[in-house]
């Protein structure tokens, strides 16, 4: 979502803040549940729902500074959804310090009057006034108080802070700090409707600016609703970030691939990989996936495209139950992870995840390479991937599977990207347009007897 879309309270004909703000609380108390954005944010009303989604990812970007400063306004804290709107005013306060969108004044007053929108709320309306009044009071102090404190200067959790900088020494810094910033909106050509240039042409004649990025992709200068975007009903492209466009060229370099080649797509919900494989090659397409509403998009992404390929619903680490014995030419695995690599897109992710969480996904990741790898012929590869930036879930991943395998070569692999205009530390480090999210990737290959 583009700043610029953000609702102001300041336009006549847009929902009132202060209905927005109700919203942001209750998504921004679910997300202090442990439930994810993605189940709560349709929820809200249609009609709302772009503007709250907005404003709750500005306020998950600094969250970690608005609960520093609430500890610091409120003697003992409120009852949870007070406690959430008032993280949710801070955090917009903080967050728009140079006054861009919101007066101070009108935000609070607007705040106020959100929490006597709600029954869980309204008893607390006079709290929630005095505290965000201290803040605007005493905000010089306020903000030198916990600037010591790395989880308010970073807005992410410690354990996550404490991985990253262990795992990326020289660029934690840079990694921490692009997970603030959205990221670019990302198309991927359809090369079976048309040329990349032909469709950036097509782009040019809406008067939408857009750069290219890898083999189909193009970075638009400024997001857009997808049906803005011309024959995108059609299925001429799709929204895939950089990062995620890379999987097919790293699983289909270097041989020609017809309709008998068999490939297996282990995870692959909601379908933008599996759509980018049929793009690219005449393959014959497995996709599974263990969620049968996320195989339902993967249906419906593939229908849009014009596209085909075999959708099951299965558990890709028990082939038992699904496989029918032939082995497969590839075979991309975009393992669970912690979704470490795309805060910038999910800034929920970072709040939702538990430092215990990184060694259980480990072990699942693990389960799958052992589960998969029998599955491959000889002379076939498989693409491990993870969105992830923690090393855990990439290279050492990698590696133990290498000292266990003397049959697997590491070819032609990426290593791990990072988010933003962060450096990159694997081949790949062309990152100046921001439009590639924080990944791992590595391609093994199986050796022939």
């Amino acid at each position: 979502m583009n700043s610029a879309t953000l609702p102001d309270s300041r336009q006549p004909h847009g929902p009132a803040l202060a209905t927005q703000l109700k919203w942001v609380g209750q998504c921004v108390l679910a997300v202090e549940k442990g439930r994810s954005l993605t189940e709560v944010l349709p929820t809200v009303p249609s009609a709302l729902r772009p503007g709250v989604q907005a404003l709750t990812f500005d306020v998950l970007r600094h969250l970690g500074a608005a609960r520093a400063l609430a500890k610091r306004l409120a003697q003992r804290a409120p009852a949870p959804p007070a406690l959430a709107l008032l993280h949710a005013a801070l955090a917009i306060l903080v967050g728009d310090e140079a006054g861009a969108r919101y007066a101070e004044h009108t935000l609070v007053d607007q705040a106020v009057d959100a929490a006597k929108l709600s029954r869980d709320t309204r008893m607390q309306a006079g709290f929630l006034n005095a505290c965000l009044r201290r803040f605007l009071r005493e905000k010089a102090s306020l903000l030198a108080a916990i600037g010591a404190d790395p989880v308010a200067r970073w807005n992410h959790p410690q354990w996550w802070i404490d991985r990253v900088r262990a795992d990326h020494p020289e660029h934690w810094e840079a990694v921490l700090g692009a997970n603030q910033v959205p990221g670019p909106m990302v198309l991927r050509n359809n090369q079976r409707h048309q040329t990349r240039d032909a469709y950036r042409a097509l782009l040019a004649a809406q008067g939408l600016e857009a750069l290219p990025l890898g083999t189909d992709g193009l970075v638009l200068a400024t997001p857009v609703a997808v049906d803005q975007l011309p024959g995108f009903a059609q299925g001429a492209c799709s929204v895939q970030d950089g990062s995620a466009q890379m999987a097919a060229d790293l699983l289909l370099d270097g041989r020609q691939w017809g309709a008998s080649d068999r490939v297996l797509d282990a995870c692959a919900a909601p379908g933008g990989k599996t759509a980018h494989l049929l793009e690219k090659a005449d393959a014959s397409v497995l996709a599974l996936d263990i969620d049968p509403r996320r195989c339902q998009r993967i249906r419906d992404n593939l229908q849009r495209l014009g596209l085909n390929a075999e959708v099951k619903v299965a558990d890709a680490a028990k082939p038992n139950g699904w496989w029918d014995g032939q082995l497969f030419d590839a075979i991309l695995l975009d393992a669970p992870c912690t979704a470490s690599g795309i805060v910038r897109r999910h800034p929920d992710a970072r709040w939702l995840r538990r430092s215990s969480d990184v060694a259980q996904l480990v072990a699942i990741q693990s389960d799958l390479l052992e589960a998969l790898w029998p599955l491959l012929k000889p002379g076939g590869r498989l693409v491990y991937a993870t969105c992830s930036v923690f090393r855990a879930e990439g290279s050492d991943q990698v590696r133990a599977f290498l000292a266990h395998h003397s049959d697997a070569l590491e070819r032609h692999s990426v290593g791990h990207l990072l988010p933003g205009s962060a450096p990159a530390q694997g081949e790949f480090n062309d990152n100046v347009s921001g439009g590639y999210d924080g990944f791992f990737y590595a391609r093994l290959d199986k050796a022939t007897p």
